[in-house]
């Protein structure tokens, strides 16, 4: 909590496996005020994504939350799921009963507009999908920006990628969409891959999850053990967090360690599209010299994390 007031929150995502882990923790920690939510096409179709948001919430029995469906495919892109990882229904296939709920009558760009605008203390947006709702927001009501805070979105990567070798998925799904994420001119952390991957829940707290007589912390503990089927022989079966970690960073962001740094995304065609190119040189190189210096966005970029803080946190919330 800030000044013992919650922070005001608004998550855009596409609920697959660990998408649902976040907004489990989301909605349970005392210090955040989930706003909105909003949907896009990625882990799954968008169609599919609203139906997961809408379960995670009926199963952890939160409050009355608008969720509002979004694009359906990327800016220029065609729609690419990772089904592949998070199950033909996004949610690791766990069988999940369709929900009563209903998202809210309004498109995902109109309800980020107005639930942004109507906060009384500027939101922090928490993205963690593809950015297409992002960028068409910011595109076309560029006066949200006033009332947000700071963003903390999931994505990027300044070593290895999984959509590519160089590019994380939610920006290899639609770069064009992440940099005008980057040009937002409010404060951007960038929670990537570099951390993303270091987050893992105890094979013993999975299964103590699992065995809960809770209905949320059971989906937890399933979640939790859903298993990509590329690392499905893995010999020391933990549970990421995944996205869940982006938003155990706004509410502990000491548990990061971040450095302020120059990002770009490439966009040109080819193996490097979707690329974060993260600028950590000391000083400026034989490019610069020879063709001056371009003028990039600097974004505090997450490096390191306390990975058993996160994994505490998460426990002691949910």
């Amino acid at each position: 909590m800030t000044d013992g007031q919650r922070i005001p929150v608004v998550i855009d995502c596409d609920t697959g496996v660990d998408d649902a882990l976040a907004l489990l923790f989301a909605v349970r920690h005392p210090a955040l005020d989930v706003r909105a939510i909003t949907c896009v096409a990625g882990n799954t179709d968008v169609d599919g994504v609203v139906r997961n948001t809408l379960t995670v919430l009926e199963v952890a029995g939160a409050g009355d939350i608008p969720v509002a469906r979004g694009a359906e495919r990327p800016l220029i892109e065609p729609v690419r799921t990772a089904r592949h990882v998070h199950g033909q229904d996004g949610m690791g296939d766990l069988g999940l009963p369709a929900p009563t709920r209903v998202p809210v009558d309004v498109d995902a760009v109109t309800l980020l507009r107005r639930e942004i605008l109507a906060s009384p203390r500027p939101v922090t947006l928490i993205p963690m999908a593809p950015l297409t709702n992002i960028a068409l927001l910011l595109r076309t009501h560029p006066e949200v920006t006033r009332n947000i805070e700071r963003i903390v979105f999931m994505g990027g990567a300044v070593a290895t990628g999984n959509a590519t070798p160089v590019a994380e998925f939610n920006v290899w799904h639609d770069p064009e969409a992440a940099a005008i994420l980057l040009t937002a001119g409010v404060p951007i952390t960038m929670y990537g891959l570099d951390v993303f991957k270091k987050v893992l829940m105890p094979a013993g707290e999975v299964q103590r999850l699992r065995t809960s007589p809770e209905p949320s912390l059971r989906m937890a503990g399933e979640l939790l053990a859903h298993r990509d089927p590329a690392t499905s022989g893995d010999p020391t079966p933990m549970g990421g967090l995944g996205d869940a970690g982006a938003v155990c960073a706004v509410v502990d962001p000491k548990g990061l360690t971040t450095e302020r740094l120059p990002v770009e995304v490439v966009l040109a065609p080819g193996p490097s599209r979707g690329q974060t190119i993260v600028d950590r040189r000391p000083r400026p190189g034989e490019s610069e010299i020879h063709e001056g210096v371009r003028d990039q966005p600097l974004v505090e970029v997450a490096l390191d994390v306390d990975a058993e803080r996160y994994v505490n946190l998460y426990l002691e919330t949910v």
